[in-house]
């Protein structure tokens, strides 16, 4: 239950829904236990003439409370029944739908509060982790499948929500019409009510351990739904491999391994959960059985028990059965509710080594220079990065390039800190940007990647993602910077087409030139292009060329290149191999080495 506690935290901004929810049970309870008490002098006056009442009762004081009321009530049915017997009878009839109608109504205004507490814990804990999602580094994703992460946060975060329904009912209603049943039958008969409690234990002990191995079942099959879910998030997002490879075969294959072994869990699952009500109401009609054996007795042998008493004995041992298998119910509830709170919190908690500084520092200007001193870093065991040393002078274009692997987009990675340096220091103007606040680090910089990320909105969105306050001439000249409004004042709604998932209507041309004009209406001091054209072709290449052209004007740039040819103007040109510069200079000078740029160069001019 740790987890679900820690989930539970969640609830404290609605806990006057909890409250009300408790009231309208305590009410439910109550009305539950007494709409079958009232069935006593009913069934004595209207069956048996001499337990008739002809004088009002007088209050004696508080401890005649109990027989004050009864007598009463009793006075009140006896005067009627004299009066009209008919009338009576619908009198008699119109009390005991009275108390079942009360009984319902506090049991619906019971559901009615709780629903709001519900359905603000699953917005508030799914808005948690969400954010957590934002906050966590990119090296937490690639250790982690996408469909386990959606998984966590859908159907978990269901489970959890569907979880809280029953706890309130574990801790408030169903106990309460226990206790006040109890409590009635045992102002009944004592005698009786001691023999039917000596059965419960052993129906306790069965239901205990139908339920025991509930959580771990549940846990496992939380874990493979996020399984298959990670499936079909791979199958959607790489269908045309998939298709071109002809692998659909081994791809319905595996997924219909984790269909099968979720199936077998799931059946185990419910079945044993299934077991739990009918298991509890055998037991409970066992116990009602044994009631009819013993008050059988003590009414027609023993003589210690009338027979109205007696049927509403039954009636209420009868009522406790419901709120039993409830609490059963519940209890296997919560074990499932706390194996999803469990995966829930393993996000919630996961800590993030990329937090800001405690005195970290916010800077809204580039002045002179970004620093990198002798940095070595690893994503696992093996160094992509050793001692490595640059300066980017503000205004200049310092381009990377190398074979693949050599540690170019690692660069990329670390000077926009989507992870830290292991030895060594990055500085901007010179502050270490471990002590600068991510925001603002970031604000400083544009990212054009190698993959055309795009979100599946219009085009005016997907350009003003990084300055949402942007006019709509100020998107126009970022598109015309990006050589990209040729293509969108064509389209038929323009800036407000919609581009389909990850710009998928869109060629690749077309999507680049879009990232490129995101990148340009943010207008950042400095300009990480990250092989912004190694994807292209030939055409698309010189559009977009022109457009990174226009973009880098007066900015900073570090362009990592695979192109050679894109990057000949550069001021810098640093060739990278297996994480050390090797050789470093102009275009013209690094030609005149003979060495491993001359040979790069030379290899792509047979391409």
């Amino acid at each position: 239950m740790t987890y679900f506690r820690k989930i539970l935290q969640y609830a404290r901004p609605y806990k006057r829904f909890a409250v009300l929810n408790i009231i309208c049970n305590i009410f439910y309870a109550l009305f539950s236990t007494l709409s079958f008490i009232a069935l006593i002098p009913v069934i004595n006056i209207l069956f048996d003439k001499s337990k008739r009442v002809a004088e009002k009762p007088e209050w004696e004081g508080i401890t005649g409370i109990k027989d004050f009321t009864v007598d009463y009530f009793n006075y009140n049915v006896s005067q009627r029944v004299a009066e009209d017997e008919v009338s009576a009878l619908i009198f008699i009839c119109a009390i005991v739908v009275s108390l079942f109608f009360l009984k319902n109504l506090f049991g619906y205004l019971a559901a009615f509060f709780i629903t709001f507490l519900r359905n603000g814990v699953l917005r508030d804990v799914r808005d948690a982790v969400y954010k957590k999602i934002l906050e966590l580094p990119i090296s937490y994703f690639s250790e982690k499948k996408k469909g386990d992460t959606i998984s966590r946060i859908t159907a978990d975060v269901n489970e959890v929500q569907t979880s809280f329904l029953s706890i309130l009912e574990l801790i408030v209603r169903e106990p309460l019409t226990i206790i006040f049943t109890i409590i009635a039958m045992l102002m009944i008969s004592a005698k009786l009510t001691i023999f039917v409690f000596i059965f419960l234990p052993i129906s306790g002990f069965i239901i205990s351990v139908i339920g025991k191995k509930l959580k771990s079942q549940s846990r496992k099959a939380q874990e493979e739904n996020g399984h298959f879910l990670s499936i079909v998030e791979e199958t959607l997002s790489s269908l045309k491999i998939i298709k071109g490879f002809n692998a659909e075969g081994r791809f319905q294959e595996k997924f219909q391994d984790s269909t099968n072994k979720l199936n077998t869990i799931l059946n185990s699952l419910i079945n044993r959960q299934n077991l739990a009500s009918p298991a509890s109401e055998f037991l409970g009609i066992f116990v009602i059985v044994i009631i009819l054996w013993f008050g059988g007795n003590m009414v027609l042998v023993e003589g210690t028990l009338n027979a109205a008493a007696f049927i509403a004995f039954l009636g209420l041992a009868y009522n406790i059965l419901t709120p039993a298998k409830q609490i059963s119910k519940a209890t296997y509830s919560v074990k499932k509710g706390n194996a999803a709170a469990e995966r829930i919190i393993e996000v919630l908690e996961t800590p993030s080594n990329l937090t800001d500084a405690k005195d970290a520092i916010i800077v809204k200007d580039f002045e002179k220079e970004v620093v990198i001193e002798n940095i070595s870093f690893k994503y696992e065991d093996e160094f992509v990065l050793k001692n490595f040393s640059l300066t980017v002078p503000k205004g200049s274009t310092v381009a990377l390039v190398g074979q693949s692997g050599s540690g170019k987009s690692t660069i990329a990675n670390l000077v926009t800190r989507f992870y830290d340096v292991n030895e060594g220091t990055i500085k901007i103007d010179g502050t270490d940007i471990r002590q600068i606040t991510k925001h603002s680090l970031r604000s400083l910089m544009g990212l054009v990647t190698q993959d055309s990320i795009l979100f599946n909105d219009t085009i005016k969105n997907n350009v003003s993602l990084g300055k949402v306050t942007a006019t709509n001439d100020e998107i126009i000249d970022a598109l015309k910077i990006a050589n990209a409004w040729e293509f969108v004042k064509d389209l038929p709604k323009g800036m407000e087409t919609n581009i389909g998932d990850s710009g998928n209507k869109l060629s690749g041309g077309q999507k680049q030139r879009l990232s490129i004009a995101r990148a340009v209406l943010k207008n950042p001091p400095i300009m990480i292009l990250d092989e912004a054209t190694s994807a292209l072709d030939t055409e698309s290449e010189k559009l977009v060329q022109k457009a990174l052209e226009n973009m880098m004007k007066n900015r900073t740039s570090i362009v990592i290149a695979h192109r050679l040819s894109t990057i000949q103007n550069a001021d810098m040109i640093v060739v990278m191999h297996r994480g050390e510069i090797v050789e470093q200079g102009k275009h013209e000078t690094l030609l005149t080495y003979n060495g491993t740029y001359r040979k790069l160069v030379e290899m792509q001019s047979f391409d």
